[in-house]
């Protein structure tokens, strides 16, 4: 029988944490929420998620610096860059590391769930 995909949720403000967890669940999906980069660095299990929904301000490391750093240490998942503040800068300089899609917020349901299943089924951007 195959596992369920993990999603991994980092995103400091609880009521997005809560929401994007609702979504990733009411679709099929395990949702494991985290209030920040250094919260999943110290907490997340030893197996990397499917995939990881991020915000990209954040307190004590950005989500930029937190792909920077999971891409140091070898670990490569997709993972799908949300942010209210958007910058062409930054954009450029996460999906030039990998990153699968980079969505201001607010986004629908609709345009998360297809990042999120064109990232799961390893479809480029």
């Amino acid at each position: 029988m195959a596992k369920t995909p993990v999603i991994a949720i980092v995103d400091d403000d609880d009521g997005v944490r809560a929401s994007l967890a609702s979504l990733v669940r009411s679709i099929g999906y395990e949702a494991q929420a985290y209030e920040s980069g250094m919260d999943f660095l110290r907490h997340a299990p030893g197996d990397d998620p499917a995939c990881m929904i991020a915000d990209v301000q954040m307190p004590v490391i950005t989500g930029d610096e937190l792909q920077a750093r999971l891409i140091a240490a070898g670990r490569h998942f997709p993972i799908i860059f949300m942010t209210a503040f958007p910058s062409e800068t930054v954009r450029q300089r996460v999906m030039a590391a990998g990153a699968h899609c980079y969505l201001g917020k607010p986004s629908s349901g609709d345009e998360i769930i297809r990042c999120l299943e064109e990232a799961l089924a390893g479809h480029a951007p």
